[in-house]
């Protein structure tokens, strides 16, 4: 089936030639759109930036490194189309101290909070209209995408797939990078440490 799409890239301040390939690609095809952010802010307000100048009446999500596989593109759209299913993805095959510490965060947050969240769920996902519009309308400063995409409650198939190396770059989640997140999301999405301090 044949439909209209746009691809948008959220340029999180990087400092390689990013920019001139966007630029290059937007002149070439009118499909291709980005945001540039002035430095660094962070994947959370670059998924935000991309949910919000997304114009499709459906919106995926992904990692411009491709260790999201475009390929399960498809398989979403008809889960949505058919089913009437948002699809989100869970990903195997991490490095074990990251799966390890990862298993560790999950369950806590679900200890906490009354929003369960699964297990390895990834950013990657195709919503309808409906949800990214649900999912903008949550006004958090400090943001927890994934806590968000489960509080607000539409249908959703999960799809697995195996982890696959990356095409190009290399990750800047570092051990304390993605300690320090997990803190801020923590602290955005339980009631708990508010609890505490009130004691």
């Amino acid at each position: 089936e044949e439909t209209d799409f746009e691809l948008l890239f959220v340029d999180d301040g990087s400092k390689d030639g990013t920019m001139e390939v966007l630029r290059e690609l937007a002149a070439a095809d009118a499909r291709v759109r980005y945001v540039s952010f002035s430095r660094n802010f962070g994947k959370e307000a670059a998924m935000y930036a991309g949910l919000e100048n997304a114009r499709g009446d459906l919106v995926a999500i992904l990692d411009a490194d491709l260790q999201d596989p475009p390929a399960l593109l498809p398989e979403m759209y008809a889960s949505i189309k058919n089913d009437g299913y948002d699809s989100r993805s869970t990903r195997k095959g991490e490095p074990r101290l990251r799966s390890f510490f990862a298993r560790v965060f999950y369950r806590l947050m679900n200890k906490i909070s009354k929003t369960e969240l699964v297990e390895g769920a990834r950013d990657f996902r195709l919503m309808t209209r409906q949800m990214v519009d649900s999912v903008l309308s949550v006004c958090e400063y400090n943001r927890f995408t994934k806590g968000i995409f489960t509080w607000v409650g539409y249908k959703t198939r999960w799809i697995e797939y195996e982890n696959v190396e990356r095409v190009a770059g290399e990750t800047k989640w570092s051990f304390w990078k993605l300690f320090k997140y997990s803190l801020e999301c923590i602290m955005a999405f339980s009631t708990v440490p508010l609890a505490i301090s009130s004691f």
